[in-house]
């Protein structure tokens, strides 16, 4: 599947995505330039009055890793999609080192950095770096696409696994609450755990 080209014209109004052919005819004709490279998008040298536009549906897959996103039309052709790499692992390696540089600061015999504890207070809403990363590139590609192609609405695909059901399909109420360590005391499951050997 090769991508469609979005295509704009002078007064950046979004039109439909047009087939790479047809883009190249554009662009040897003259009647277009290149306005952007990633996502490749036309720019028309003209206005187009009352454009004839078909609705794009933005589908949006989220992952940890990976975030899929996709313009279908209403026929359900996928015309679009692009796999959004998200930089989460990388933005907890970073956190870490910075906090393995304070600590080693303390321990040397430079300028003492007092170990700051009594200011940890999260303001409602926070969220993990990596997580806010997550949700902000997804949420950039979303009003991006929405100024280069006509999209209608945007559907985003929500998937909760029952992971106890899978193992256990008879499982409901209370029972989701009694999980294997019911009636263990937390002695006996210290020593259960080390196999009864100093820790």
């Amino acid at each position: 599947m090769s991508n469609y080209i979005f295509l704009i014209d002078k007064n950046k109004t979004p039109l439909n995505p047009i087939h790479p052919a047809q883009a190249r005819k554009l662009l040897d004709s003259r009647k277009a330039a290149v306005f952007r490279r990633y996502p490749f998008t036309l720019i028309l040298k003209r206005v187009v009055e009352n454009p004839n536009l078909y609705p794009l549906e933005l589908k949006i897959d989220p992952g940890s890793k990976f975030t899929g996103i996709a313009l279908v039309t209403d026929r359900g052709n996928v015309i679009w999609a692009m796999e959004l790499q998200h930089r989460g692992q990388q933005i907890k390696d970073a956190l870490e080192h910075r906090r393995a540089v304070r600590r080693g600061r303390r321990n040397r015999n430079t300028r003492y950095r007092i170990a700051r504890f009594l200011n940890r207070k999260r303001p409602n809403g926070w969220l993990a770096p990596s997580l806010k990363h997550r949700i902000l590139t997804t949420e950039t590609w979303v009003k991006r696409l929405s100024s280069f192609a006509p999209i209608d609405c945007i559907v985003q695909e929500l998937v909760k696994f029952d992971t106890q059901a899978i193992q256990n399909p008879e499982i409901s109420g209370t029972q989701y609450q009694q999980g294997t360590l019911k009636g263990y005391e937390c002695r006996e499951y210290l020593l259960e755990k080390w196999n009864r050997q100093c820790a």
